[in-house]
């Protein structure tokens, strides 16, 4: 074990792609066929389960146990990453105490399916309701998240009488992972960038018979449910936005080049701008990504290493997950959060993932020219706090805005029975 260590600084020093091989490769040839590779049906819509090897298991439990550990940081605040005190709570909890198998069996109990689409294997989550006319809802993820995200809101949305609804609130779920993320395959060429996942995504849902359906999306999700709102595939009728691509070009272009706010912004906007400012600031991570993927294949070989680099996503939420592994109640707990860092590993999927970045030919956060119905929802600790007026002047068809005082970029995960009321009340003019 002790060549891989090494071999990780080696990889992000010159980019070099050998080592997470022998995970991935553990993790496949002990799958059944139909969960891993690819499907020579290209229409078929096969069962889907997940039984990763002992010796998967036992070989990260080994690598999080032979960390070679950084120096501390040398300042008080987040401004250098995630504290090294952090990751070491984090990295002590997934050794000891953390349980994959109990993840797995959750998992497996799910309704779960995989089918061919456009030549990439696209897993995903099939959850039908057992009212009548409930109505099917598209739930998309983005980075470093995953289907892990949405597990909390699919009984409230599929049986709303268990949870405060009424049998006309009721959703068909449907939650795919990206190509190149968890269970789906990784494309081998280049081309799949936001655009294409989301052709991919109305061709999946048309597959499974729905004539009428509403999309949902944050991070990545948010950019491909408003590409599909610009697509309008067959039976899609609006669409569900935390994360809105609402911000003035003008203003986005200014923050990219390293310009202020503009001063004649209201209230709301400036501090819209000021919240973008200071991502665009902070995000080494998207540049890494953007630029050169593939040298990060030191990721692949460390799960702490991953683990660090997947915490830094966002000032709040990194500011959530160390009150966590403080031992504060928040929206997450210790296993949701290893539980999305495991699934990453135990996939090999830190750089395929990563690729999507690079893919991208589309801004984050302007706007794309959305005709259909679009309903937004601004979270306070999400990237920016769409103001009112930005998503009206986006969105020509906005059909709800609530602005909330609770929850942040990953809402659906921290904030479900908030996120559940937001989705029965926006959409409900849809049905």
């Amino acid at each position: 074990m002790m060549f891989f260590r090494p071999v990780m600084m080696a990889a992000l020093i010159v980019g070099m792609s050998f080592c997470g091989m022998l995970t991935e490769e553990v993790f496949s040839s002990a799958l059944a066929a139909p969960n891993r590779l690819k499907s020579t049906q290209t229409t078929a819509i096969r069962p889907f389960q997940v039984h990763v090897p002992d010796e998967a298991l036992a070989d990260l439990h080994r690598r999080i146990l032979e960390t070679r550990w950084p120096d501390k940081e040398t300042v008080s605040d987040l401004s250098q990453g995630v504290p090294l005190d952090t990751v070491k709570r984090l990295a002590h909890y997934w050794a000891n105490d953390y349980d994959w198998r109990k993840f797995e069996t959750k998992l497996n109990a799910l309704p779960m399916f995989v089918t061919n689409i456009d030549g990439e294997d696209i897993q995903f989550i099939h959850v039908r309701s057992k009212h009548k006319d409930a109505l099917p809802i598209l739930l998309m993820h983005g980075w470093p998240g995953s289907i892990i995200e949405m597990l909390k809101i699919i009984e409230p949305l599929t049986n709303p009488t268990a949870y405060g609804g009424k049998e006309s609130d009721a959703f068909d779920v449907v939650i795919p992972s990206m190509p190149g993320y968890g269970f789906s395959s990784k494309p081998t060429k280049p081309g799949w960038g936001p655009d294409r996942i989301a052709r991919a995504y109305g061709e999946l849902m048309n597959r499974l018979g729905y004539t009428k359906y509403v999309a949902q999306g944050g991070d990545w999700g948010a950019v491909i449910a408003d590409l599909m709102g610009v697509q309008q595939p067959k039976g899609l009728i609006g669409i569900h936005t935390n994360m809105p691509g609402a911000i003035p070009t003008y203003i986005d272009k200014t923050l990219q080049i390293g310009g202020s706010c503009p001063p004649s912004l209201s209230g709301d906007e400036k501090h819209a701008c000021e919240q973008l400012d200071f991502f665009i600031k902070n995000v080494g991570y998207v540049q890494m990504m953007e630029r050169m993927p593939q040298s990060l294949t030191g990721l692949s070989d460390s799960p702490v290493g991953l683990a660090a680099f997947m915490l830094d996503h966002d000032l709040k939420s990194l500011e959530l997950i160390e009150r966590v592994f403080d031992g504060k109640q928040e929206g997450l707990t210790k296993d949701d959060i290893l539980n999305n860092i495991t699934l990453y590993w135990l996939t090999n999927t830190a750089i395929s993932s990563a690729r999507l970045y690079w893919e991208n030919k589309y801004p984050f956060f302007t706007v794309k020219g959305v005709k259909l119905p679009v309903a937004v929802s601004a979270f306070p600790d999400e990237i920016y706090q769409t103001p009112k007026s930005w998503a009206e002047r986006a969105y020509s068809n906005l059909i709800y805005y609530n602005k909330l005082d609770k929850g942040g970029h990953f809402a659906a995960w921290e904030q479900p029975k908030l996120f559940v009321e937001e989705l029965r009340k926006s959409l409900k003019p849809l049905r």
